[in-house]
């Protein structure tokens, strides 16, 4: 059976109206407290990581020893998550006609996953949710994480599909051997994608083409 292998911000929900900014600028002034940095040089930094190794968190593990739980407690705190919440419409009949197995692996803390979820009403479709915590806070595209689920579910890379927003993301899980869904309006289509989409609501549609 196929093991379907979603991503959740700006895949499931629309992060960037609200959840990303606030992101943003949680980790931003992070940078500012703990490395004793300007506003200006805080951001560059962030954005510098975030190109750079796919996670503010891990350029900051790497050069700055920075603690991960201590980083993602400080950065991921949404008074009205609630409100933060862009929902697609339609999202539990959509992942309800996805034929296989269903969890979520995101590059945020496993607190702030499952109250989205629970937000988008969709928490009992999955039968897990692999944070950050859970790949040794190596987040995407490092494919230790991508090799965690397959040792954990006991699944080849062939029987998995990885559904994400993220190009560079599905370049890991393709190279291990994953089919991949890209959930994006861009115009190009690249090697390392089996299937692209515009939104989610339309993987049901697509699925057969994996």
């Amino acid at each position: 059976m196929t093991l379907w292998i979603f991503d959740l911000d700006n895949t499931l929900h629309d992060a960037r109206p609200s959840i990303f900014p606030h992101i943003n600028q949680s980790m931003t002034a992070y940078l500012q407290r703990h490395l004793q940095l300007s506003l200006t040089d805080a951001n560059a930094l962030r954005q510098h990581y975030w190109r750079r190794y796919g996670a503010t968190l891990a350029g900051l593990m790497r050069h700055h020893g920075t603690d991960p739980a201590h980083f993602l407690l400080h950065t991921h705190q949404f008074p009205e998550l609630d409100k933060m919440v862009v929902r697609t419409r339609y999202l539990r009949q959509v992942l309800q006609a996805v034929q296989g197995r269903k969890i979520i692996f995101s590059n945020g803390p496993q607190v702030y996953a499952r109250e989205v979820l629970k937000l988008l009403r969709v928490t009992d479709l999955f039968e897990d949710v692999i944070a950050v915590e859970q790949t040794r806070y190596r987040p995407k595209p490092d494919v230790s994480g991508f090799r965690h689920i397959m040792r954990r579910y006991r699944v080849q890379a062939a029987q998995c599909v990885m559904v994400e927003d993220s190009l560079e993301n599905l370049q890991a899980a393709k190279k291990l051997g994953m089919r991949t869904v890209w959930v994006s309006k861009d115009s190009r289509y690249p090697a390392c994608v089996d299937v692209k989409i515009s939104d989610i609501r339309y993987l049901p549609a697509a699925q057969h083409r994996l």
